[in-house]
């Protein structure tokens, strides 16, 4: 591909979603826009590239960037984050929070694997939490992948990505060559299409927000950004998880790293961390 059509679509792609396209990344412009182009009945995508110089249908610039925005997850992904999420964070809210409430978003929910796993693991630790209720918000640029999240299907190589047998066979049936999640682990979450460059005062307050693996696809300057309107959804003693290649360091003042925990952030003026802090062991005992 030239230059300029790259240049025109990483442009496109910056301003609609904040994703930055390098060029090591240009083979997917080929791989992941051919069906596009065939879907809106352009012989080649040279052509569809060709009608993007013009004046382009919006709905034609939304399949575009579906399709570029569209990240490879699975079940537990990376394990690590939801050990502490069980294992620090939830524990920490039962010992530490009046209301018995919480609210998680899940800001890049792709096709599912994430909040899923989230509803499982609050399930099955729903006898430690009597009488608290849990809500999970699963948000994507892509209406079409999180369309594939609602319906909670998924084929025997997604599950055998990080789903352990037994919660395999708790949670899913199989229906054919399919496995279908269980409504009761659907019901506990809530699908809807957003863009994080967008405002986030409509999604309301949160005490959880899981944004793993999205940063790594913004500039400096939106990172920064982005971050900087989580803060302002998170409660007070609210933690944000990022991905193990991300960070909050140099990007923002609001947020600081939790101690011997990778990718667990908490708000600069929540709760103090250190020795008989309120994340100490004997807090989370």
């Amino acid at each position: 591909m030239n230059i300029i059509n790259f240049d025109l679509y990483k442009n496109l792609l910056k301003e609609k979603s904040g994703l930055i396209l390098s060029e090591d990344k240009s083979y997917l412009i080929e791989s992941r826009l051919t069906p596009v182009a065939k879907k809106w009945n352009y012989d080649t995508l040279d052509a569809m590239t060709s009608a993007l110089q013009g004046v382009p249908d919006p709905k034609l610039i939304e399949d575009i960037v579906e399709a570029m925005t569209t990240n490879e997850t699975s079940f537990f992904r990376d394990t690590r984050p939801f050990d502490i999420f069980r294992d620090t964070v939830l524990k920490y809210m039962k010992n530490n929070r009046g209301s018995k409430r919480l609210r998680i978003w899940c800001a890049a929910a792709s096709s599912g694997q994430e909040p899923y796993t989230l509803a499982i693991i609050l399930k099955e630790l729903a006898a430690e939490f009597p009488g608290w209720s849990f809500e999970i918000i699963g948000t994507d640029i892509s209406k079409d992948i999180l369309a594939q999240a609602e319906k909670g299907s998924y084929s025997q190589f997604e599950v055998q990505r990080g789903m352990p047998i037994t919660l395999l066979m708790k949670y899913f049936t199989q229906v054919e060559d399919r496995w279908e999640i269980n409504s009761e682990i659907k019901s506990m979450i809530k699908y809807q299409p957003f863009n994080l460059l967008d405002s986030m005062a409509s999604l309301g307050k949160f005490d959880i927000v899981f944004c793993r693996n999205v940063l790594i696809y913004f500039d400096q300057e939106t990172k920064g950004d982005v971050l900087n309107r989580i803060k302002n959804q998170l409660e007070s003693d609210g933690f944000l998880f990022l991905g193990g290649a991300e960070t909050v360091i140099g990007l923002t003042d609001a947020f600081k790293v939790v101690p011997d925990k990778r990718g667990l952030y908490a708000l600069t003026a929540g709760p103090h961390f250190g020795e008989g802090s309120t994340l100490s062991s004997q807090a989370l005992a």
